[in-house]
């Protein structure tokens, strides 16, 4: 089946931090895939802004070499890669200091570009210093739209910090706070599979579901980054942001209109409505020394080090829809493979015509799959098919995004480039609003204080992590769903 391709108006997309990774790796290739597929125009500009003192030749050469590392072969397009280089733009700048900030605003405002979004693929140090810059030299419009990446705080006064900045200088309507998770297909499917249809909204609450498992496993360490990594952990680093937006969609009520405002007040309620955590309901870990590779705490370079790579807990929401109904969370590094999935497990039949021999443990299970296949199973029981007797089986009703909406290798949009283009058209809906950052860290800062000086427990690389993060399900019966290799 072919994708809809709605094009988005002509803009100036000004990218902060154009020499990094994130803009390299993901950002510059998203958008060349964007023009590719005919959604944004070719009078769109690119503008790189960073400290590199490159000039336009230099930062189109860097996109080339990034063209042909990361946009697969049979996806490259010598032809449209050509209009795609004529798109960029580059500027020195200082983004503490004076550089570079006339010739900035001397480029975008000599453009008729009715939209001009602000990229800041910088750290949360510069989102400040940038935004009164842009407000200043009136780079910004009223109009404009900023784009702020994670980390949104440390904490939960780190993160009204940020949000005064940027609030100082932007309208809360002109500002995009990014995750990438909220930009994968499956999980704007998951809106979709609850409120578009009216088989599952009916039992999607306690009287039918047993809980739910959400799980994001890395088989990577944090080599390379884990200096900075101790000073965050999984909880920061993952749980406050990812793990709770996943749960926030899959636990919200139905809004009242599918705009961005509507979606976000039913968001902050589920946050708002999250029981404090038991600390024996939390599980923190750390991957030990593996024969081939380091620990944690040598890839942190920090032999003392107690912060988390990995975290379980067991949360609970106190509403109606929810109460009673446990919510596991599961997020580390150096596991047995790399994997995202939302596990909605739900009860038993109330009553057994079978045998009991013939039971199974394990009853309906709706898995949706963000990574690396995203995807939708249900599992079913059904009778296993022969003679000799009736038996039951498990089978799964399995549909891959890639296989039922794909078309003769089409490239699918990945998460980066469904937000840039939503950006561009003023769509807030698949970002977090201030209150909803504020709000999750209001949660989780009181976790994190109570694990102040305890050790994380040790684990194997390559494994599901810790004992306890099993010990954690098995005391109520239950069982973590497979990391699959």
């Amino acid at each position: 089946m072919a994708t809809r391709i709605i094009p988005v108006e002509s803009s100036d997309m000004v990218i902060f931090g154009a020499s990094g990774d994130l803009a390299q790796r993901k950002i510059l290739p998203g958008l060349y895939h964007r023009l590719v597929a005919g959604q944004l125009p070719p009078t769109a500009r690119i503008i790189g802004a960073a400290r590199s003192k490159w000039n336009r030749e230099e930062f189109q050469k860097k996109a080339t070499e990034s063209y042909f590392e990361f946009v697969p072969e049979h996806e490259q397009n010598p032809e449209i890669f050509k209009t795609f280089l004529n798109c960029l733009h580059y500027v020195p700048i200082d983004a503490m200091g004076n550089g570079g900030w006339d010739e900035l605003t001397a480029l975008v405002n000599d453009n008729p570009n009715p939209v001009r979004a602000f990229y800041l693929s910088v750290g949360p140090s510069l989102f400040g210093p940038i935004s009164t810059r842009l407000s200043k030299t009136g780079i910004a419009t009223p109009e404009s739209r900023i784009v702020v990446e994670k980390p949104f705080g440390h904490d939960l006064a780190s993160a009204k910090e940020l949000n005064k900045q940027l609030g100082t200088c932007f309208k809360e309507s002109q500002i995009y706070r990014i995750d990438h998770y909220l930009g994968k297909e499956t999980v704007q499917n998951l809106m979709a599979l609850r409120f578009a249809n009216a088989l599952l909204e009916p039992v999607w609450n306690s009287q039918h579901v047993d809980h739910v498992q959400i799980s994001v496993s890395e088989s990577i360490g944090v080599e390379g980054r884990g200096e900075y990594y101790d000073t965050s952990g999984a909880m920061r680093d993952m749980v406050q942001n990812h793990l709770m937006q996943l749960l926030c969609l899959t636990a919200m009520e139905p809004p009242a209109k599918f705009n961005a405002d509507d979606v976000r007040d039913e968001k902050l309620k589920v946050i708002r409505s999250l029981d404090p955590v038991k600390p024996d309901d939390i599980v923190r870990g750390q991957y030990r020394a593996s024969t081939h590779d380091g620990s944690y705490k040598d890839h942190a370079i920090n032999p003392d080090s107690t912060t988390e790579c990995f975290v379980a807990l067991k949360v609970h929401i106190s509403n109606w829809r929810w109460a009673g109904v446990p919510f596991y969370l599961r997020t580390g590094k150096k596991l047995r493979a790399r994997m995202s999935e939302i596990s909605v497990i739900f009860k038993d039949p109330p009553h057994s015509i079978f045998p009991q021999s013939e039971r199974r443990h394990e009853g309906n299970s709706l898995v949706i799959r963000l990574q690396p296949d995203e995807g939708i199973t249900m599992h079913m029981i059904i009778k296993e098919p022969g003679q000799g007797g009736f038996r039951l089986t498990e089978v799964p009703l399995d549909m891959s995004f890639a296989e039922a909406l794909g078309d003769n290798g089409e490239h699918l949009a990945d998460a980066y480039e469904r937000l840039m283009m939503d950006v561009i058209r003023g769509d807030q809906t698949l970002f977090m609003r201030g209150d909803e950052v504020e709000a999750a860290w209001r949660w989780t800062d009181p976790i994190i204080a109570n694990w102040s000086g305890e050790k994380p427990e040790r684990y194997d690389q390559g494994s599901s992590g810790p004992d306890g993060s099993l010990a954690l399900m098995h005391r109520d019966s239950r069982r973590w769903h497979a990391i699959e290799v």
